[in-house]
């Protein structure tokens, strides 16, 4: 079973505080041993982040499996795995011996003043790819090495360490990009299901709106099935049949819910919380909220 647990908290239980310098810098970055985070007392892993804020590689070794919305991926040995914040993913492990390395950073990492690289343009971060890669027993000597190095620089004092950490991330990225992806699966039993769940994940990883300046990531039945690699047909399909509801159905009643703990827990203007939840104007908001709860947006604040 997987724990999530926030950043702050990772770091208070394993008695670690957060790298030295860090807060001075834009983003956040780190690196961990995946042996580590296992409680093989009670068969928990604790993850030290957010997916909806985090990209991640992974160096894995042991048998697992990376579940994707039409696809699953057998992953035997050794394995590089990419993750982004942007495409919800499940991964389960099929045998209780797991070690290997992974990194965490925020696309801020990457917007310093010596470097601004956009993580959602590059090749191995899109929608509908298989950035999941079987390593030689060579391959994972030169992955390790670049791990080994990433917590060494990590520890030091260096003044410019983060351009250093910076570069071993494009070098992973890169190395990955020029791996063949492992072959997936495409027909399993439980493909409805597994579509189901990571479509609420992502669409509950739109949530929740902490400011005014925040917009929806994602807003139609459309932009999902790309993230999902699906047909939006599809989606829907399997959506009705699991949940009983359409996926613009479950967007807006999602959409709905926010925007009432909106009213009742801040003080935004009505217009701020009608533009952060994707509407076009103030009038359409308030018309399509008095329309699910016959109320009007001031008179349910009060």
């Amino acid at each position: 079973m997987i724990t999530n647990t926030s950043l702050d908290d990772f770091y208070k239980r394993n008695g670690a505080p957060l790298p030295e310098g860090i807060a001075r810098e834009i983003g956040h970055f780190n690196v961990f041993e995946t042996e580590k985070l296992f409680d093989k007392k009670n068969g928990t892993r604790i993850m030290p982040y957010s997916r909806r804020d985090y990209y991640k590689i992974s160096w894995l070794r042991g048998k697992s499996r990376a579940e994707y919305a039409d696809k699953v991926i057998d992953i035997r040995e050794n394995a590089l795995l990419f993750a982004t914040p942007r495409i919800p993913y499940h991964w389960v492990r099929t045998d209780d011996d797991q070690s290997g390395m992974f990194c965490i950073f925020t696309p801020g990492f990457f917007l310093s003043d010596k470097a601004v690289i956009s993580l959602e343009k590059l090749p191995i971060f899109q929608p509908g790819q298989v950035s999941v890669f079987q390593l030689s027993t060579e391959e994972v000597k030169e992955i390790e090495y670049i791990f080994r190095k990433m917590q060494k620089e990590l520890a030091a004092d260096y003044k410019y360490k983060y351009d250093l950490l910076r570069n071993l991330v494009l070098e992973l990225i890169h190395y990955g990009q020029k791996l063949q992806p492992l072959s997936a699966l495409t027909a399993t039993q439980n493909a409805s299901e597994r579509i189901s769940s990571l479509f609420i994940e992502l669409l509950e990883r739109q949530f929740p709106i902490e400011s005014p300046q925040q917009t929806l990531g994602l807003r139609t039945p459309n932009e999902y099935a790309g993230r999902l690699a699906v047909h939006v047909n599809h989606l829907n399909k399997v959506l009705k049949e699991i949940t009983g509801s359409t996926t613009t159905e479950l967007i807006k009643n999602r959409v709905l819910q926010e925007a009432k703990v909106l009213l009742k827990q801040t003080e935004w203007s009505v217009a701020d919380i009608a533009y952060s939840l994707g509407f076009d104007d103030l009038a359409h908001f308030s018309n399509y909220f008095k329309r699910k709860t016959s109320m009007a947006p001031l008179a349910f604040r009060s």
